[in-house]
């Protein structure tokens, strides 16, 4: 099976073909690359494999997933395409790489963070937790995507308070809609636009070890 996505992969210094590892798999926004995922979640280079996913079509200088409508209204065959190959490439990487099946992690910003809320609910308990920045939840996956059982995955949902490209309110309504589905729901503001504070990338670093019981 060849990978669905370009990608760039980290393993942790003292790698061992044998071992088990954590994963958080990297999902970037519109006109960005895996570069800056990679950066945002590098702390974690010892303890966590780290995979950035590149997407498939060109943004500016950078690239993204699909194409959009308008914000916040994705072209629906081209966003339905994506989660399936997302899909496709968590078990592509569990299959090629040491990881851990019970603690595999989606990360995203903007539609990355899109994606990866989309996925998950997909994905259901396949995936052990999700990190989402700045998005939220396309109408469409809520009332016409098959979610699966989220009781034991954990969420942590940050926004920026002043964020111009998805209001705040956003951010709460996602969070609200969650709460509906797991208990292990963290849910933080910031006073950002529509970036990330060093303060929410420690605290989702944080939340990161700690829920893969590694701090």
């Amino acid at each position: 099976m060849s990978a669905p996505y370009e990608y760039e992969i980290s393993l942790p210094e003292d790698y061992q073909k044998e071992g088990k590892y954590p994963v958080v798999f990297l999902l970037h926004g519109k006109g960005s690359d895996e570069r800056d995922m990679l950066s945002l979640a590098g702390p974690l280079s010892d303890e966590f494999i780290l995979i950035g996913i590149r997407g498939d079509l060109s943004a500016g200088t950078g690239y993204q997933y699909y194409e959009l409508k308008s914000i916040g209204n994705p072209l629906r065959e081209q966003f339905d395409q994506a989660v399936e190959k997302l899909e496709e490439f968590v078990q592509y990487a569990s299959e090629r790489y040491p990881i851990d099946p019970e603690r595999r992690y989606l990360l995203g910003f903007s539609q990355g963070a899109i994606l990866s809320m989309s996925l998950g609910l997909s994905m259901g308990e396949a995936i052990k937790g999700i990190v989402a920045l700045n998005g939220y939840v396309p109408e469409f996956v809520k009332t016409e995507y098959a979610i699966k059982n989220m009781e034991r995955v954990s969420v942590f949902i940050s926004h920026g308070e002043h964020d111009t490209v998805f209001p705040v309110r956003i951010g709460h309504e996602t969070a609200a809609y969650f709460q509906g589905l797991t208990p292990r729901l963290t849910f933080r503001t910031y006073p950002s636009g529509h970036g990330v504070l060093p303060e929410n990338q420690r605290d989702l670093l944080h939340w990161l070890k700690q829920d893969a019981a590694l701090d």
